[in-house]
């Protein structure tokens, strides 16, 4: 519609966006599909097939038909030649190849493949949504042929020509209503390619954004609790290297060991993106490696107790379960003045439930992290269909409370 008005209002204003179908196959807007080509191949083919066919049933036509001369040739190259602007001016090019069609059979030249003419050129209005254009300029045509057939034939040539049989004209709407069922399936069908195009860029861009947030969410986990037990041993290896020398070594020892295993998680979720068809070189953790989890919080002065056993989860729960503890007991050594936490897991029924409390109080000290933890915990249970909830105690202390299907559906 855009490319019209641009190049200078090519149809009348009322052949312009009629219809609910949409004027674009490609995605961008105001582009018709294949507007910027000239489709040489396809005009010469009908132009050759309209030539011979049409000198074929002059010749078969020769008794009833005027023959063909030099003035019915150039209306058969015009009628098909206009073809080449089909894609380009879809309302000119029907009405065109109609007119000279019309012309054609009121000469009173043979009936032939002349109509292939306005077939091809009301089935490229169809698509390019002009379908008012297209059937006006077919209903114009067939008018002419009912004025000719049975009124004017008495004027025009050949001489001696009587009215057409009215059987004749059942033959001939029959050819109508093929174009019209032929133009509507293509409109139809190019429409049906449309959508499932725009549908699977729009998975496939949903997919990507999905596979970022799983990402993101991840690292910052790995990245969050790693550092968080790196940050508090550093400052207690600062604190301690000229009184306890050896107290110091073994928070270096804790930042080393702490530092080694983010650098593990952190390699195994990049060579994740490089081979993205690869299944992963090592498995992805899970609640069986909670103990390590206790002990590297109690590295950073942490004391966990865990209370439960988890029942069989599928591998997205069971990971989705371990970051969610992590992140909890993250939190605890970043914003809380506690230095004690309680992990209870309750595996009854076809849900698992996580509750990790500390006694408080919030230290209220910047701890550096980005505010995307309960955040993440949250979108991780929603993934799955579970449910967060994260908030103070009235006691004073933190709880988070995570309720997660035993089943995923992911995995089914």
């Amino acid at each position: 519609m855009d490319e019209e008005r641009v190049r200078g209002r090519a149809g009348p204003e009322r052949w312009r966006g009629h219809g609910p179908w949409p004027r674009r196959w490609d995605g961008r807007e105001g582009v018709e599909p294949d507007a910027g080509r000239w489709p040489w191949r396809s005009t010469a083919l009908v132009t050759v097939v309209v030539l011979a066919g049409s000198a074929f049933a002059a010749h078969a036509q020769r008794e009833e038909r005027a023959s063909l001369d030099a003035f019915a040739r150039v209306l058969l190259i015009v009628a098909s030649g206009l073809l080449l602007w089909r894609l380009r001016r879809p309302v000119a090019v029907v009405f065109g190849t109609a007119a000279a069609v019309a012309v054609y059979l009121g000469a009173g030249y043979a009936y032939g493949p002349v109509f292939l003419t306005v077939a091809v050129a009301c089935c490229s209005a169809v698509g390019a949504g002009r379908r008012r254009a297209a059937w006006t300029a077919l209903g114009m045509l067939w008018a002419v042929h009912l004025l000719v057939a049975h009124w004017l034939y008495r004027w025009l040539p050949p001489a001696g020509d009587r009215p057409a049989p009215f059987g004749q004209e059942i033959v001939v709407a029959g050819w109508v209503v093929a174009i019209v069922a032929v133009a509507e399936l293509v409109r139809i069908r190019r429409e049906q390619w449309a959508r499932e195009r725009a549908e699977r860029a729009q998975a496939a861009r949903r997919r990507a954004g999905e596979e970022r947030l799983r990402i993101a969410r991840e690292l910052h986990d790995v990245l969050a609790h790693s550092l968080s037990v790196i940050n508090v041993q550093a400052g207690v290896g600062l604190a301690l290297l000229d009184s306890d020398p050896e107290q110091a070594r073994t928070a270096l020892t804790t930042i080393k060991s702490a530092s080694k295993e983010a650098l593990g998680e952190v390699r195994q979720v990049l060579d994740t993106l490089r081979t993205p068809g690869d299944a992963p070189r090592s498995p992805a953790p899970g609640l069986d490696r909670l103990p390590e989890l206790v002990e590297q919080a109690a590295r950073a002065g942490l004391t966990v107790d865990v209370a439960g056993e988890a029942p069989r989860l599928s591998p997205h729960t069971d990971l989705a379960a371990f970051r969610i503890v992590q992140e909890a007991l993250t939190n605890v050594v970043r914003h809380s003045g506690s230095r004690h936490a309680r992990v209870r897991l309750d595996g009854s029924g076809a849900t698992l439930r996580l509750q990790i409390d500390d006694d408080g109080p919030a230290t209220g000290a910047e701890a550096g992290g980005s505010g995307n933890g309960l955040a993440g915990m949250r979108e991780r249970a929603a993934a799955l269909g579970g449910t967060i909830e994260a908030g103070r105690r009235p006691d004073g202390g933190f709880r988070v409370l995570a309720v997660l299907p035993t089943t995923a559906g992911a995995d089914t």
